[in-house]
């Protein structure tokens, strides 16, 4: 009962905010208590509306009440904690239902503390001690709390279950290995614990670094993302100031085309006007001209007419040219088809070359891929002598009898072949290997074909791309740095090349394409593709019909 009042006071004096014991407790004007963090807190939101409310019956208050700390509530709260926490220590003594209970308490049983192996009962620290302090009872196995000690028990003789029977796999007592498991292997328990112990040492030891190389591959991929962020951000950071100034001179050059417009219709409209005035003197010069005469070819006096006749001079011949051509919004024509063609030649420029600014996106179906499906053969100069080349050199497969003449291309150390064409451009291929070992690989043509497996082996050296399969395990090798692969088996092995923009991929193919391996480097020369065969005669790998 002292309990339930404890937690019945914690609800009474709890923020309703929180929902935690009042911490500097508070007052509002209308009585309801709160920790002064959560109503400060609250009413902060509020400034904004110029009024104050209080959250549990609304009320609200004009100006924003000043709230001082209650100094009784706050002992109250302090009491309730001390007995709260003293309550709560008295109760973690005891069992809960999810705790394994002493079998030696009466009444209300303690938690155990240990279990024992060899009683099959369980203790709390006080009845616990006969087992430090008495000699026989210090032989016994103590473990931690255990609620399955009865499962120790054999159900058939009710004796402790010690013996461990292989072959069928379960602990069995003494008298079961003299009876139902007689004639069976049997070991002690503990002799078994042992044998399982190292076993599972040896599963925690390759989990432990299956663990680090995943935590490994997962750092790497972080460090990846962390380059594409770097990479991409400098790129558009600097493809801006490209832009910037091939705007700018674009800009530049507009302005200069219009300044240099500017000036020659200045110059042209001057010419004209100059033109135009003296026209205008001579056509005034004319008409005064023509007045005089006129006036004159009006006298009647014919005296007067002849003695004036001398007096007037003919018109001056006129120095400007009577045809001047007009060409109406043709001056600049010249101007706008040289600025037009730039524009074409811009245009055609960025049409051409744009599409290899940004390598294309690697296709995310089958479908996609098959898009850039090739047709790819092998070339027998180059195949190994235990290699047999059939299905129109498509399909090599391992034959310790296969023989084949000498030639300056054949791989004469390592099991292995290339294609007859080479590979530039976007490509994608599958292969289809037999075997629990294969090897699918890109090649230059420059790989060594003689020496050791060192110098020609595809992956070997910087010259090739290797992704190896032996059984289960997928492995990728370049310049003889050996990187594990993890991915679901499957029948067939897609490769996916893109030359320009330095992209490798290898692919599980089935009805999902699930990636296993991606490389990003610059190839320098045409890649060839190069096939592996190891293992029995009856090995083969063949590149897929996909059209």
């Amino acid at each position: 009962m002292a309990q339930k009042g404890v937690q019945l006071d914690q609800e009474t004096i709890s923020c309703s905010i929180c929902l935690d014991l009042l911490k500097d407790p508070v007052t509002t004007p209308c009585g309801h208590s709160y920790c002064m963090n959560c109503i400060k807190a609250h009413w902060d939101e509020e400034d904004g509306k110029k009024l104050h409310s209080c959250p549990q019956c609304r009320k609200t208050f004009t100006p924003r009440p000043v709230l001082l700390k209650s100094t009784m509530l706050a002992d109250v709260v302090e009491q309730l904690k001390k007995t709260g926490l003293q309550a709560a220590a008295a109760d973690h003594c005891y069992a809960g239902p999810e705790d394994v209970a002493c079998d030696v308490c009466t009444g209300r049983r303690r938690k155990a503390f240990k279990s024992c192996l060899v009683c099959l009962a369980s203790y709390c620290e006080e009845h616990l001690q006969p087992h430090y302090e008495a000699a026989p009872l210090k032989k016994h196995k103590l473990v931690e709390p255990s609620k399955k000690l009865q499962e120790n028990i054999c159900s058939l003789h009710d004796e402790v279950m010690k013996m461990f029977c292989r072959t069928d796999q379960q602990c069995i007592c003494y008298l079961c290995s003299v009876d139902d498991h007689k004639g069976h292997d049997t070991v002690s328990a503990a002799a078994e614990r042992t044998e399982r112990q190292r076993e599972l040492e040896g599963s925690r030891l390759n989990i432990q670094q299956r663990i680090q190389d995943r935590e490994k591959d997962v750092k790497l991929l972080h460090q990846e993302v962390e380059a594409v962020n770097l990479s991409a951000d400098k790129t558009v950071e600097d493809s801006e100031k490209i832009f910037t100034q091939l705007i700018r001179l674009l800009e530049n050059r507009s302005s200069d085309v219009k300044q240099q417009v500017r000036s020659l219709q200045k110059r042209e409209v001057s010419r004209v006007k100059e033109l135009q005035e003296k026209l205008e003197q001579e056509i005034t010069e004319l008409k005064r001209k023509d007045a005089e005469l006129k006036l004159l070819s009006h006298t009647e006096d014919h005296n007067q007419f002849l003695h004036n006749y001398p007096s007037l001079s003919p018109p001056r011949e006129s120095t400007h040219s009577t045809g001047i051509n007009i060409r109406p919004l043709r001056y600049f024509e010249d101007v706008t088809a040289a600025v037009s063609e730039v524009r074409d030649e811009l245009q055609d420029v960025l049409k051409g070359k744009w599409t290899n600014v940004l390598p294309q996106a690697e296709p995310t179906t089958r479908a996609g891929f098959l898009r850039y499906s090739r047709d790819i053969t092998l070339d027998p100069n180059t195949a190994h002598r235990r290699l047999s080349l059939f299905n129109g050199n498509r399909k090599a497969k391992y034959n310790w009898e296969q023989s084949y003449s000498s030639h300056p291309d054949r791989f004469t150390d390592c099991e292995q072949v290339l294609s007859r064409e080479s590979l530039t451009g976007r490509c994608y291929w599958e292969v289809e290997p037999s075997g629990g070992r294969f090897n699918v690989a890109v090649s230059y043509k420059s790989i060594s074909r003689t020496g050791s497996s060192y110098e020609c082996g595809f992956g070997n050296t910087d010259k090739s791309w290797l992704l190896n399969r032996h059984h289960k395990d997928f492995t990728f090798v370049h310049d003889n740095v050996h990187t594990p692969v993890s991915g679901p088996p499957s029948s067939r092995v897609g490769v996916y090349l893109d030359h320009t923009a330095g992209v490798l991929s290898f692919y599980s193919v089935s009805e999902t394409m699930t990636l296993l391996h991606r490389v990003q480097t610059t190839f320098t020369q045409p890649l060839y593709a190069g096939l592996g065969v190891y293992g029995t005669y009856r090995d083969t790998i063949e590149f897929c019909q996909l059209k």
